[in-house]
């Protein structure tokens, strides 16, 4: 089907946040399909809808800051890693999630715009060490009190109970499914 097929609305999760409910999604799946496994799209997609919502709202926060996503990553693992915000550029691939390619063109753009320093980590050594410089820590300090500040508000309609709770529950489901997922798991 062309893109000029979809409907208005039908480029779900990608293009748009449908407003269309999980639970009507499943119903119809059920009434459909008897016997399909929906026991998931009640979390599943408002995950993807939420996820939608978030990366598009902190990519126009991030705009707005004039800093791209990557390079707060990198400085923000920094930041957090406490004076002297140094690591290994192994540890902050462990830290942030990426491969040391990522990080290599991460650091290396870092290091231009004057956000960062690298240097070798020992004599002899292969290892390199990633400073934070004073202008990345100012960036820093900027960006993430807008960022941490924007999704405090977002997620403000949440009573503190309600909170905590779905925070447990979002940490044991990312749990499960890593393991789930994780090669060798048999899933």
């Amino acid at each position: 089907m062309g893109s000029k097929a979809v409907a208005e609305g039908d480029a779900y999760p990608f293009d748009s946040a449908s407003a269309y409910p999980a639970a009507e999604i499943a119903a119809a799946w059920r009434r459909e399909r008897p016997g399909a496994p929906v026991s998931s799209i009640e979390i599943v997609t408002p995950i993807w809808r939420l996820a939608k919502l978030f990366a598009d709202d902190r990519r126009r926060v991030l705009q707005a800051c004039g800093v791209d996503p990557a390079t707060l990553d990198l400085v923000s693992v920094l930041r957090r890693a406490g004076p002297p915000y140094q690591l290994t550029t192994r540890e902050i691939a462990q830290r942030a999630l990426v491969t040391a390619g990522a990080v290599s063109q991460r650091v290396s753009r870092a290091e231009r715009e004057g956000l960062v320093e690298r240097s070798p980590a020992a004599a002899g050594s292969r290892s390199v060490t990633v400073t934070l410089t004073a202008a990345g820590h100012e960036l820093t300090e900027r960006v993430v009190d807008q960022v941490l500040g924007r999704e405090a508000y977002v997620v403000a309609g949440l009573r503190p109970a309600d909170h905590a709770m779905l925070a447990g529950l979002l940490d044991r489901l990312l749990n499960d499914v890593t393991n789930r997922l994780a090669p060798g798991s048999g899933g």
